[in-house]
């Protein structure tokens, strides 16, 4: 490094050393022209060494201006949890397949299906059959065409399928029908289904009460529940005349309310309670 900072210095003077001062006057001016030419190129070189130089010294020693960090945000991707690096490669996204539908539970079969059945009130003693009715032209709830009978609605719950199960049936028939004693029914007494399969559903009165026959919302006892119930029918109150075919009627219906309690299954049931 040294004899390159010496070098300037010995070039610059090179012009003074070489020869004297025994030129011809003559000959001075153009040898003076010469070493001016001479001075002006090594002052030039001279520029040029040392920009060189600077360079090959700053290779040398480094420059801290440029280092990384010194500026410059670094990215290590590596460290960054859930990166690039983190997940696997995927050279085409996949087409997500639809999910299939969920296909809905069936509901369970009935405790009592369709295999017929009887209504009993230990209580009272009645023991009945139970028959399916519906709506009539009219949308008015059918009635059974006899006393001994008590009717099921299709309109509403099955037995033991988790809503309101209305039955009705008569109080009087050319005497007395079926439920002739229903108003002895109190909270707390029993009533019982009987399939002939031996399957055996069992509910417990909570309620006892009448309703006016007139009142459009004495109809709501009818309407679905959100507990297994069932929902017991009749004539009640004053009894009068009316004339035409019924001849008679009731100024109310009773109507006797009662919560499942358990279910005993049958040949091939299946055991339930509430």
């Amino acid at each position: 490094m040294k004899t390159i900072l010496k070098l300037p210095f010995l070039i610059l003077t090179l012009p003074f050393r070489a020869g004297g001062d025994n030129t011809p006057a003559g000959e001075r001016r153009p040898r003076r022209l010469r070493r001016l030419m001479v001075i002006t190129g090594s002052i030039g070189l001279i520029a040029g060494l040392l920009v060189l130089g600077y360079g090959a010294y700053q290779m040398m020693t480094g420059d801290s201006e440029h280092k990384p960090g010194s500026g410059i945000t670094t990215l290590n991707f590596g460290d960054v949890t859930g990166g690039v690096y983190d997940r696997p490669v995927v050279t085409s996204a996949p087409t997500p397949s639809p999910a299939p539908p969920l296909a809905a539970a069936p509901p369970p079969p009935p405790p009592l299906r369709d295999a017929p059945y009887r209504i009993r009130m230990p209580k009272v003693g009645i023991d009945a059959q139970v028959v399916t009715y519906g709506l009539d032209a009219k949308s008015v709830p059918e009635v059974p065409t006899n006393g001994a009978e008590v009717a099921w609605y299709n309109f509403a719950a099955r037995p033991g399928t988790g809503s309101n199960a209305v039955f009705a049936g008569h109080v009087t028939w050319n005497g007395h029908a079926v439920f002739w004693n229903l108003d002895k029914m109190a909270p707390g007494d029993d009533i019982y289904l009987e399939g002939t399969d031996g399957t055996k559903v069992s509910y417990k009165v909570s309620d006892v009460f009448l309703v006016d026959a007139n009142d459009p919302n004495a109809l709501s006892v009818m309407d679905p529940t959100a507990s297994d119930t069932m929902t017991v029918i009749t004539c009640g109150g004053d009894f009068f005349y009316v004339g035409g075919i019924a001849q008679y009627d009731y100024t109310h219906r009773l109507i006797v309310r009662a919560a499942l309690t358990g279910i005993q299954p049958g040949s091939g049931g299946v055991a339930a309670g509430g």
